[in-house]
This record gives C-alpha cells, structure tokens and sequence, in this order.
C-alpha cells in the first residue's frame, strides 16, 4: 500500500501540473510515481528537466539498460517494471536482453562496458576501480560519455529512492520474462 499518498488529477500542486501534463502526454497516462514525485513541485521539476536533458544521453537503449541495472541493484520493483516495458516496447530490447542489463550485462559489447561501469557506480558509490574506468573507456567511451553514464546513475538512483519510499501502486503492465534474474 502507498505510503505517500498519489494526488489526484485535481490536487497535483499547480507548480506540478504542467510537467506532469507534458509526461502524461507524452506517455498517454499518468504513472504513480509520477503523480506521487508531482507532490514535490521543486524536486519534480528538477527531475524533469534532468530528465529531458539526459534523454540526449548515450542512446536509447543504453539508457534502459542502465535504467534496469541501477534499479535492480536498489531493488526498486516500481522501476524495475517501467524499465522492463519501456526497454521492450521504446528501445526494442528482446527479453533477454532486458535480464542482462538487469544483471548489469548486455550481449552488446559496447553497451555492456556502459552498464558494468553504472553497475559498479551505484554498488561502489562511485569509488570505481582504475580497471573500472579503463574497461568503460577502452570500449570507446568519451569522458563526457563516462559522465553522462554517472548523471543516468543518480538519475535513476533518484527515482528509485522516490519509489522505494512511496512505494506507489504498480501501473505499468508486466513484462514477461523466460527464466529468473
């Protein structure tokens, strides 16, 4: 059960409303986490336009891989579900493909350098090995890219704590997965 309470259409702080109408445009619903992140006007709008400036990030799939990962390792099932499906149905990532990112791997080798470097961002807490940041930039990772997979991590991690803490109601569809994580 909720433990912040998910605003209603009509009681999103006006501050909230319009960033939260452009998702629920775009999205063509309005997620839980959302409306519930919306109770914030000043942290909602900060991570809207985190958001929308790490959507140029890398690519699609990259960044869901890396959405999975990052959730997986703070064991934040909310994410973990809206990651799966959009990883399936935007950035058109097969099924296993999806519980190698949640494993923080990709078949990919290039993604796979991304996603083990996040990976070992979140568990570390940024003290990364000297390996760590030579395997990410050997597979051909620029420092602003190195950067760009740090900014995806805290992002992540961000809602991930929001969620963990709220505990919204599940509103995306599951994704079904052959086999276990």
């Amino acid at each position: 059960m909720p433990r912040i309470e998910t605003p209603t259409p009509e009681n999103v702080p006006a501050d909230s409303k319009p960033t939260l109408d452009m998702f629920t445009k775009n999205i063509g619903f309005t997620p839980n986490m959302m409306a519930t992140f919306a109770t914030s006007p000043i942290a909602f709008n900060a991570w809207a336009v985190l958001f929308g400036s790490l959507s140029k990030a890398l690519d699609v799939k990259t960044r869901d891989s890396i959405g999975l990962a990052v959730s997986e390792v703070n064991g934040c099932n909310y994410c973990l579900t809206v990651h799966s499906y959009t990883a399936q149905h935007m950035a058109k990532l097969p099924a296993d493909e999806i519980i190698l990112a949640r494993k923080g791997h990709s078949s990919d080798p290039m993604r796979d350098a991304a996603v083990q470097f996040a990976r070992k961002v979140i568990q570390t807490r940024g003290h990364v090995s000297d390996a760590d940041f030579a395997a990410v930039r050997g597979a051909g990772y620029t420092d602003a890219n190195i950067i760009e997979i740090v900014a995806l991590v805290a992002m992540y991690s961000l809602t991930n704590l929001i969620n963990n803490v709220s505990d919204p109601k599940k509103d995306f569809p599951p994704v079904a997965l052959a086999g276990t994580i």
